[in-house]
């Protein structure tokens, strides 16, 4: 199954990012490695260095030559096989951030033996040997693409096992049975019942629920590894570009008094006591005959109805209650599962107590002055409040690969067909089927069950050197 992944080449790619820096880290792994370092490195006055006979774990200095040439002083760390994170052995090359001297050395490497990484192999390498099951590589990638604190926390848990060991324990108790189910098979002509059609119902049941809710965490999943969308409408010049570069604090967005300048929807990212929000600008909602700008209010439907929560903005001094209460009546139908926050605009201290009166049926709503940078502290605040009103909770096991729910969503329905036939008392060949298909998919998230092509996809998505 994993035999053409399995290759016993020594690699090497540069680990850290392309571009001047302070040094740069060459990582190198495999059969070869000490060997071909060997050839390379020495003491400052030419020395040759055994690294091999160097203990695990230890760093080194001296010089990368080329023949007589100096490229480089350098600091050698030495990780030995089983002991590293590909569990082969592996040494990290530590030079200085130039571009020439990375690549001069990566070429010196691969003339004496070695080839250049392909992407995510070194992370590949690690899964084929042990060291990480598929869902934890996948984790890796997640970690490093980690752009809030929510989403790093909850690519530490899974890269630590936290996803894989609730998997692995759900797959182990359904082999239990399905061993059971299996062996009643064997003794089919004497018709006796190994597994208690009661217990395996039960256990079924519970893993079915645990599924589910597996499941339905990919929703808070995606938002934290994505950001969590947040949708700036209103009618035009209600100061919805002027909000979004305040909460921005750059001026992403055309201001102007004239209406209908936003004709498109803008979208930048910003982070707030850790968690990641994608903040959506869009056209001002009015009946207009003009194309174009048509257009754009069409796709501000769009974003209200994929958006978790929709900021209706509004200037506090243009609209009664009585208008606001029927525009959140025409706004309901395009909210679906987004949260609509009502943002009463343009206040200042003179009519505030005045507005908050005319708006007192409306207990959440917030009051800002964007232009002054009024109450925008609140505003932000209120938004981690409504992120975390959704029992977010990072170290529970939440689901934020698209790939692991496909797979969960497999094994649901087996699950259901398994109870299906518990209920309709089906033999027990055919609920040994649907078991082995619910196995079979929960196996496909860990890697106990995996493809060539599965594998060249997943990876393929790494950066070189990972």
């Amino acid at each position: 199954m994993k035999t053409s992944f399995i290759n016993k080449d020594t690699i090497v790619a540069l680990a850290t990012p392309q571009g001047v820096g302070a040094i740069g880290i060459i990582r190198v792994t495999g059969p070869d490695t000490f060997a071909i370092c060997n050839k390379l490195f020495a003491t400052k006055s030419f020395k040759k260095i055994d690294l091999t006979s160097k203990p695990s774990h230890t760093v080194h200095f001296g010089v990368i030559h080329d023949g007589d040439v100096i490229i480089d002083e350098v600091l050698a760390t030495l990780f030995k096989a089983p002991s590293s994170y590909t569990s082969e052995d592996t040494i990290e090359i530590s030079c200085h951030g130039s571009g020439f001297i990375q690549q001069h050395i990566i070429q010196l490497i691969v003339k004496n033996g070695a080839r250049m990484a392909q992407a995510g192999e070194f992370t590949l390498r690690a899964f084929l040997n042990g060291k990480l099951d598929l869902s934890q590589a996948e984790a890796v990638a997640d970690l490093i693409a980690a752009g809030s604190s929510a989403s790093h926390q909850v690519a530490i848990q899974q890269m630590r096992g936290g996803f894989s060991n609730k998997i692995k324990l759900l797959r182990q108790n359904l082999i239990d049975f399905a061993s059971l189910i299996e062996l009643e098979l064997d003794f089919s002509e004497e018709d006796v019942e190994f597994a208690d059609r009661t217990d395996l119902k039960n256990l079924v049941s519970t893993i079915q629920r645990i599924v589910q809710r597996l499941i339905d965490s990919f929703e808070v999943g995606n938002v934290i590894k994505t950001g969590i969308p947040v949708a700036i409408v209103g009618k035009p010049n209600a100061g919805k570009s002027t909000l979004l570069n305040v909460l921005l604090e750059e001026d992403r967005a055309i201001v102007s008094e004239i209406p209908g300048t936003t004709r498109d929807v803008i979208e930048d990212e910003i982070t707030i006591d850790g968690v990641l929000f994608r903040i959506i600008d869009t056209a001002g909602i009015r009946e207009t005959s003009d194309i174009i700008e048509s257009i754009g209010v069409e796709k501000t439907f769009q974003q209200i109805k994929f958006s978790s929560i929709a900021i209706y903005l509004f200037d506090a001094h243009d609209i009664t209650a009585t208008e606001l209460h029927q525009i959140v009546d025409d706004l309901a139908p395009h909210l679906h599962n987004s949260h609509l926050l009502l943002v009463a605009n343009k206040i200042d201290k003179e009519d505030i107590n005045y507005i908050k009166k005319e708006f007192s049926d409306f207990p959440d709503m917030l009051f800002i002055s964007a232009k002054e940078r009024t109450h925008i502290d609140e505003l932000k605040q209120h938004l981690v409040k409504l992120f975390d009103s959704k029992t977010v909770n990072v170290t529970e096991t939440i689901v934020t690969n698209a790939r692991h729910v496909e797979a969960l969503q497999h094994t649901n329905v087996a699950l259901l067909r398994v109870l299906e036939g518990l209920s309709n008392n089906v033999t027990g060949d055919f609920l040994a089927m649907d078991i082995r298909q619910a196995l079979h998919y929960l196996g496909t998230i860990t890697g106990e069950i995996s493809t060539d092509d599965l594998l060249s996809n997943i990876f393929s998505r790494f950066c070189i050197g990972k």
